[in-house]
């Protein structure tokens, strides 16, 4: 879905909000692997996902390690760089070609206090965040690696069809090897 009919269809947000929301995005097609953010780098972009997978990954020991998956209909955004002014842990990366629409959470911030129906926008969006780093940190603590495969695949039902089997594997904590016994178990 586009931008537009997210707000329109999510938000009820009124025709002109709407309009003014997506001339302000800037809208870009771009390739499998290409990186959005380098760990460690510094983003004040907002992203939404039109089309497309992007993985959020960090580095630890020269292995680099899924954080999380995001997909058509979500916002991705570094929350240290926007509102912290400091480098983002995480990098992200296009598991594939993906049309995504972004703007400088400055800019976006003129909108929010011009339209009192952003906030809202944006309460949504950093409540949604807030609970999946929530879901995610139940996932690592108390599931085991057969109940982490089973969530995630509820959670993104395509995404073997998606993401690298390694990509997958670093997102529940475990090997390919292992990844592949769970596999074969179902």
């Amino acid at each position: 879905m586009d931008l537009l009919g997210f707000l329109r269809q999510e938000f009820d947000l009124p025709a002109n909000i709407c309009s003014e929301l997506e001339l302000a995005f800037t809208c870009e097609t771009l390739p499998k692997h290409h990186k959005l953010l380098l760990p460690d780098a510094l983003s004040k972009k907002v992203y939404f996902i039109e089309s497309g997978m992007i993985r959020s990954y960090y580095t630890k020991d020269d292995k680099d390690i899924t954080h999380f998956f995001f997909t058509e209909n979500s916002f991705s955004l570094s929350i240290e760089s926007v509102f912290y002014n400091a480098p983002s842990p995480h990098g992200l990366e296009l598991l594939e070609t993906s049309t995504l629409r972004w703007i400088y959470f400055n800019d976006l911030e003129i909108y929010i206090n011009k339209y009192n129906q952003l906030e809202k926008l944006m309460r949504v969006l950093l409540i949604d965040v807030m609970k999946k780093m929530s879901e995610r940190m139940y996932m690592i603590q108390f599931q085991s690696a057969q109940e982490r495969y089973k969530t995630m695949l509820e959670k993104h039902p395509d995404i073997l069809l998606r993401a690298p089997l390694g990509h997958i594997a670093s997102y529940i904590g475990i090997t390919q090897q292992r990844l592949s016994v769970i596999r074969s178990q179902k």
